[in-house]
Parts: C-alpha cells; sequence; structure tokens
C-alpha cells in the first residue's frame, strides 16, 4: 500500500501550535466603512441594505481586505481564511431578494430553489469565493516567500440563515424552509469556487447546525468525486454553554461521531464561547478526536461598550489560549468574533515554545489514497 504523502501543516504541527488568523467583521469595522463604501460603483442601485454583507467587501474594497490578511501575517498567522463566511446563494439571497414574509407569504423550498437556480445570485457567489481565495492566495504566497515560512489559505465555509434541523413553525414541526440538496447544491458551488481560487483546505466552521454540516460535508465528498480533485477538511463547530451545538443540539463526542466519516485534518471549536467557557468542552473533544484540534473563540462574550464589542483584550485571549496550549489540547489556535490582528499577534507569542497536543500519527488524516477510498465507500 502506498503511503499517503504528509500534509506541509501536518509537519508543522509536529513542532508547534499554528496560528489562523482572528474575525474578519471585527477588523472590517476598524476601518470605519459606510453604506456607500461596501455599494461602490457596482451595488449602487441596491435596493436592500448591504453594510452587514461583509463579504462583499472582497469585490468592492479589495484594497482593505488585503490589508487585513497582511495585518493578520504580520500578527503570525499561519493560516488566513478567505472572507467567504457567507458566500453562498443562499445566504446572499438575505441581501438581494425581497423576503416574501413582508408581504404575507413565507420562505420555503419553492422559494429556496428559486434561489439556489438565481443566475445572479449563483455568478455572485461564485465571484466573491473565488476573488477571495485569489486575495488570500496572493498574500500567503507573498509572506511565505518574503519570511521563508509557509503560509496556508483556508476556504471559509460559513453556517446559512436558515436550518435542516428545526422548523421555524412550532405548530408545523415536520416543515423546513429548505431542503437538503438545495443546501448541498449552493455548497457545492461554493467548494468548487473556493478550490478555483487555490486554497489549501476547506474549513466547515462555526457550526451550529450539524445537519447544515453534514450537507457542506456531502456537497465537498460531492466535488472531489465529480472533479477529480482533493483538498484536506477542517471542521469547527459552535456550542453553547451546555457544550451542545446550538440547534442540533449535539454534545461535542455526538458532533465528532456525526463528522468523522468525513476524515478531517482538523476538528475543532470557534466563535460561540470565550475561551473562558471553552475549556471543559474543548477537552472531551480533544479526548475523543484522533485528529488534530483547532480552537479559536471569541473574545469573551458581547459587550456593546468594548472597543471591538466583545469583552476580551489581546492580553485575556493570549492566557486562557496559553493554558489551552499547556494543558496540551490544541494543535491549531487563534480567534473569532471580537479578535483583532492585535489580538493574534498576542496569541502568537503567547504559544511560541509551546508543544503542540500530541497527534497520533496511525490516525492522522493525510489527505492520500487511504482517505479517498474510505470516503468513497
Amino acid at each position: 500500500m502506498t503511503k499517503p504523502e504528509q500534509h506541509p501543516l501536518e509537519r508543522i504541527l509536529e513542532e508547534r501550535i499554528a496560528i489562523i488568523d482572528g474575525a474578519m467583521g471585527t477588523t472590517i469595522r476598524t476601518y470605519g466603512m459606510t453604506e456607500a463604501d461596501i455599494r461602490g460603483q457596482r451595488f449602487t442601485d441596491s435596493s436592500k441594505g448591504l453594510l452587514n454583507n461583509g463579504d462583499l467587501f472582497s469585490l468592492t474594497q479589495p484594497k482593505m481586505i488585503g490589508d487585513i490578511h497582511r495585518r493578520f501575517l504580520e500578527a503570525g498567522a499561519d493560516i488566513l481564511e478567505t472572507n467567504t463566511f457567507g458566500a453562498t446563494s443562499i445566504a446572499q439571497s438575505e441581501f438581494f431578494v425581497d423576503d416574501p414574509r413582508e408581504k404575507g407569504g413565507r420562505k420555503d423550498p419553492e422559494f429556496y430553489q428559486k434561489v439556489v437556480d438565481d443566475r445572479f445570485l449563483g455568478d455572485l457567489a461564485w465571484e466573491i469565493n473565488e476573488t477571495s481565495a485569489r486575495q488570500c492566495r496572493e498574500w500567503a504566497d507573498r509572506f511565505s516567500i518574503e519570511t521563508s515560512r509557509q503560509r496556508f489559505v483556508a476556504g471559509a465555509i460559513g453556517p446559512l440563515t436558515v436550518s435542516l434541523s428545526n422548523s421555524p413553525d412550532a405548530d408545523d414541526p415536520g416543515f423546513r424552509v429548505v431542503t437538503f440538496d438545495q443546501v448541498k447544491q449552493a455548497y457545492m458551488q461554493q467548494a468548487r469556487a473556493l478550490i478555483a481560487g487555490g486554497v489549501d483546505f476547506l474549513l466547515v466552521e462555526t457550526i451550529f447546525d450539524s445537519l447544515n454540516a453534514k450537507a457542506a460535508l456531502v456537497a465537498i465528498r460531492e466535488v472531489f468525486d465529480q472533479d477529480g480533485t482533493s483538498l484536506p477538511i477542517m471542521i469547527s463547530a459552535a456550542v453553547g454553554r451546555g457544550g451542545e451545538t446550538m440547534i442540533s443540539g449535539q454534545t461535542v463526542e455526538a458532533f465528532w461521531n456525526a463528522v468523522q466519516h468525513a476524515r478531517p485534518f482538523s476538528v475543532g471549536l470557534n466563535c460561540s464561547l470565550g475561551p473562558d467557557l471553552m475549556y471543559p468542552f474543548l477537552e472531551n473533544l480533544s479526548e475523543k478526536a484522533d485528529v488534530a484540534i483547532s480552537c479559536y473563540p471569541n473574545a469573551g462574550l458581547p459587550n456593546p461598550l468594548a472597543e471591538t464589542g466583545f469583552d476580551f483584550g489581546p492580553h485575556d485571549m493570549a492566557r486562557y489560549l496559553g493554558e489551552f496550549a499547556r494543558a496540551g489540547l490544541i494543535n491549531i489556535a487563534g480567534g473569532c468574533c471580537g479578535n483583532t490582528p492585535e489580538h493574534i499577534a498576542a496569541i502568537a507569542k503567547a504559544l511560541e515554545g509551546l508543544p503542540p497536543r500530541k497527534l497520533h500519527r496511525e490516525h492522522v488524516t493525510a489527505i492520500g489514497a487511504r482517505g479517498d477510498r474510505e470516503l468513497a465507500r
């Protein structure tokens, strides 16, 4: 049997904890962008507000997005995430399609079939993903050359504004606004565009609905099979105070059991809780999973009076992530909402020289013949 080739990041994780970047949305807000800035020339006539559509900045303000990537790299990030958290046709429809509920209708599978079939939304989603991936690729490669230290690009595949697990209608618990195949179709398009843009990984992140995540993983698998390609997959869940995924309600152990069939490169927790509340759930996941563990929490809980909108500053995040490292829980670390380049710099400094969580070599996922055969079964 041919031994699968070891991924370059896997070699790094044998020696040290890798750093993933921080919050794109939080950092964008520090630039003081306005509605006119996000619209630019191209979206001047859009009828709905676009300022909360942060992914769109990759098209209308590419210099700002590039500057954010640069700052996270200078802070010590090994892994950049693409600015594509909501870059599916389904998520983009929130900004470009009138809500039928405003006229007495409802969102349902018929509505979302029109969304996933819409040429404008599909082309827009593709462009955001491919463009953002190329922006990340350019900066990662530039810093790799300048510093003689390889940097990586993770194609961010975020959650949706709709759930496959729950009904929004208390009187009709079997009702779903969208179907599994519709979600899968949207995620397949996103995955293809990210791959076309040159990402190193596909990162299914901030999972609060495990069935949505299942659709994303099936979509990725079908893209790999149909296109004859393969990339490592990273998976990261968001959990509530009880350690359960927020909509599907799975414990971290159940969550891992639900996604391990995808043979991910890494699995972890992000967003949701601050690091002060995340420890026991991260510890449980670290004990159960036989792949690399990632952790990039929010900077504490939301606080509208705080400078970043979250309680914890760089020093706080560095202290907590340092505790995780000394406990042997993590291989990849960074920050989610509220974490600026300054937070990531503090985390990187605090983790410097601390050993990574030990990986079981016989179990670590390397993308190669064995993994592909198991996934194809």
